[in-house]
């Protein structure tokens, strides 16, 4: 059963929260810069890491030393509380990949 979307004013509180995450279109996204190609993508399997735990996977744009992330509820069909507890924990992360 999916969860159920957020109100315009949930996501706009949500990602005050989440500096560096915006919205686009339906969902929020956020790009990160990395020393390096492999130090983006040891980001990557942490992240994909994290995505199986939460049951809840984004769509990840893996650059020469960039990573981007675009996430959506896709069986709500809108964004709901699951995207924000994925996005927070990809925050969480991200310090210890040196991305900025």
């Amino acid at each position: 059963m999916p969860t159920e979307p957020l109100s315009q004013k949930e996501i706009e509180d949500r990602l005050r929260e989440l500096p560096g995450w915006s919205l686009e279109g339906d969902r929020i996204a956020r790009a990160y810069r990395l020393e390096s190609h492999f130090a983006a993508t040891a980001m990557v399997v942490h992240i994909a890491q994290i995505q199986e735990e939460l049951n809840h996977h984004s769509d990840l744009t893996l650059g020469y030393n960039t990573l981007a992330l675009s996430v959506l509820s896709h069986d709500a069909g809108a964004l709901t509380e699951r995207d924000f507890r994925l996005a927070q924990r990809v925050e969480d992360i991200a310090p210890a990949h040196g991305a900025s």
